[in-house]
């Protein structure tokens, strides 16, 4: 059976910036992998090629299911079932949730209409249904509307940016628990964090360590309590590779 995502080669660049080098990464259905890594290191850029996002010099393979989504459009990404949950959702004032949910249902059957139902009365997402997306919303409500999003679509491969990302200590138990609940047999997660606090609430299956736009190192979740302990300066020097000057000129790529 295919993998949720493998990515092979992957190689990006921004004019240029060459920000992901040679990248290889596997996230298996059913599982739960975390991408850490400082500012800069290439992490958000990772999100933008995968989902095609404009200026971005893509080559190598990725795929989605077994599907290479490399030079697709982004709605045909997402029809390959690629869904990205953004470290700042965007406000849509205007359309309400019901309206997204609608159109989501339209274009991919009825079954998205009766699955965001169910979610919204799991993850209490309901008193959202007549609001405009995401205004409004505390940090935490904005992640679970995203949530409802994501299960009604039901994707095959779920990359959460930042999941933990201006949440105070109950919403980031709030969401991963949220995250916990859409683990499943059909569908790979990818958790993307600078922190390991979000760490504590999730059953984590892999966690990979990327600097300077490689996974310089994968392991099972004793690596995030290593990085906890030393930081990423001390993984730096234990794999006897220098130290950037100063703050990263690739800081949020």
């Amino acid at each position: 059976m295919s993998a949720a995502l493998r990515v092979a080669g992957l190689d990006v660049r921004l004019g240029e910036l060459h920000i992901i080098r040679n990248l290889d990464l596997e996230v298996p259905f059913g599982e739960l992998h975390v991408m850490m890594g400082p500012n800069g290191s290439g992490k958000s850029t990772l999100c933008h090629a995968l989902m095609g996002r404009p200026g971005y010099l893509v080559s190598g393979v990725a795929e989605v299911g077994g599907v290479d989504v490399l030079g697709l459009e982004v709605d045909r990404r997402a029809a390959a079932g690629l869904f990205e949950v953004f470290q700042y959702p965007v406000e849509i004032p205007g359309v309400t949730l019901r309206d997204l949910i609608a159109e989501m249902a339209e274009a991919g059957g009825e079954a998205i209409g009766h699955r965001a139902v169910e979610v919204a009365a799991r993850l209490d997402t309901s008193s959202f249904w007549d609001r405009p997306v995401n205004v409004g919303l505390s940090g935490g409500e904005k992640k679970r509307s995203e949530m409802t999003q994501l299960l009604a679509l039901a994707p095959r491969m779920a990359i959460l940016d930042e999941l933990d990302s201006g949440l105070d200590v109950d919403a980031v138990r709030e969401v991963a628990e949220a995250v916990q609940h859409m683990r499943g047999p059909d569908l790979g997660v990818l958790v993307i964090t600078h922190y390991t606090r979000v760490l504590r609430y999730l059953e984590v299956d892999r966690v990979h360590v990327m600097l300077d736009g490689r996974i310089v190192q994968s392991g099972d979740r004793s690596l995030a309590d290593r990085l906890d302990t030393e930081g990423y300066d001390g993984l730096r020097t234990s794999l006897g590779m220098s130290h950037p000057e100063g703050d990263s000129f690739l800081t949020g790529l």
